[in-house]
């Protein structure tokens, strides 16, 4: 699990730069900067996700864990399949593929 991503990810739900739920990160594409997916994500949606952020450019990041898992990262007490961020520099961007790159890998 890479510690950037968490770090991040709890940084950005204090600063209310996270779009959460599949229905709002869809509907606030445009305004992504990073898409997280959780394994829980229905394959309809996941599909769409990934065509729509394609189109924009927007780095996926797929989450090796459950919407359960995903919504404690946040420490949030509910599921959450489908995060996006709203801010977050591209430092921290790049920083969260490649641990995650390296854990699909390795995982």
């Amino acid at each position: 699990m890479s510690k950037i991503l968490e770090k991040s990810l709890r940084d950005a739900h204090k600063e209310d730069a996270l779009t959460m739920g599949t229905r709002q990160v869809l509907n606030s594409l445009k305004n992504s900067r990073l898409i997280v997916l959780s394994r829980s994500v229905k394959k309809e949606a996941l599909e769409q996700i990934e065509l729509d952020a394609k189109k924009e450019k927007i780095p996926l990041v797929n989450f090796q864990g459950t919407s359960v898992a995903l919504g404690r990262l946040c420490g949030l007490q509910f599921r959450i399949s489908t995060i996006s961020f709203t801010s977050i520099d591209d430092a921290n961007i790049k920083s969260i593929l490649k641990d995650t790159e390296a854990e699909e890998k390795h995982g």
